[in-house]
């Protein structure tokens, strides 16, 4: 579809460069393309079931590293797309998403649907402010990347494996839900500074009503990594003497992990860089 598109405005228009789509349906075919490729709504049905029989590092693959291409083609053909559709684009996939996570209990399917709330809020800004949906693009990629590497070395799949990883690694438990209060974008974790500015530039365009219906539909978000917490931290189940005492395993250790947590949970510091 994005190859017709191109080939369509080369054909009307002599010009096979890309930010120079001037041709309406050709504009169409790679917005729809792009949807397809970023899994946002509606074009965003085929990423929870794929993810689901894949392995973290196949997901963690497909979540981060394979939507850069698609996003930055986004960029670049931001100034060529109406801004009305984006803002739909975006606002139905935070729809889709929030209401698509509430009722997961499989991690790999929570981790799609969080992706398409974070392709949603970058949709959204990508025609005003193209370079603050880049900024939100980077720092989902690198909370999803800590938060999937994590889970990989608990070998944690379900809501029910999360009860039992206090025993086995209470360190590595508190960063992970320390992580998930940042992907629900909670202050002052770095998750919330791009919902923050995104916020502010849609007021600024007077986009209020946008603004308030995206912040609201990510209260649904807020309740479902809160439940994961809750889970993390609060519950354990109970250890008999005939099972293994997992805390005196040792734990796993990934160090690319480590290094990304601190930009992951502590970068609020550069909150007033980012709009200058």
């Amino acid at each position: 579809i994005m190859l017709f598109s191109a080939t369509l405005n080369a054909w009307q228009t002599g010009s096979w460069g890309i930010t120079q789509l001037d041709n309406k349906v050709a504009c169409s075919l790679m917005i729809f393309a792009l949807s397809m490729k970023l899994a946002a709504a509606p074009a965003h049905f085929w990423l929870p079931e794929v993810v689901q029989g894949a392995s973290w590092f196949t997901m963690l693959f497909m979540l981060t590293w394979q939507k850069i291409a698609p996003i930055t083609l986004t960029y670049l053909v931001a100034n060529h797309i109406k801004p009305e559709i984006m803002l739909l684009l975006g606002l139905l996939s935070i729809m889709m998403g929030a209401w698509g996570i509430i009722n997961q209990t499989q991690l790999r399917k929570m981790m799609a649907y969080s992706s398409m709330v974070s392709i949603g809020w970058t949709l959204m800004i990508m025609t005003t402010s193209p370079n603050l949906g880049m900024t939100n693009a980077i720092i989902y990629t690198t909370i999803a990347f800590a938060i999937m590497a994590l889970l990989k070395n608990n070998q944690t799949k379900s809501l029910r494996d999360l009860t039992a990883t206090w025993n086995h690694d209470p360190t590595t438990t508190t960063i992970l839900a320390l992580l998930l209060l940042s992907m629900a974008g909670l202050p002052p974790l770095t998750g919330f500074m791009p919902k923050l500015l995104i916020m502010d530039s849609l007021i600024a365009h007077k986009l209020t009503l946008m603004a308030t219906t995206a912040a609201l539909l990510s209260l649904l978000n807020l309740v479902f990594y809160l439940r994961m917490v809750y889970l993390l931290i609060s519950t354990s189940p109970p250890i008999t003497t005939q099972s293994f005492a997992l805390w005196r395993l040792q734990p796993h250790k990934n160090q690319v992990a480590a290094a990304l947590v601190p930009a992951a949970l502590f970068s609020m510091m550069i909150l007033p860089t980012v709009t200058s």
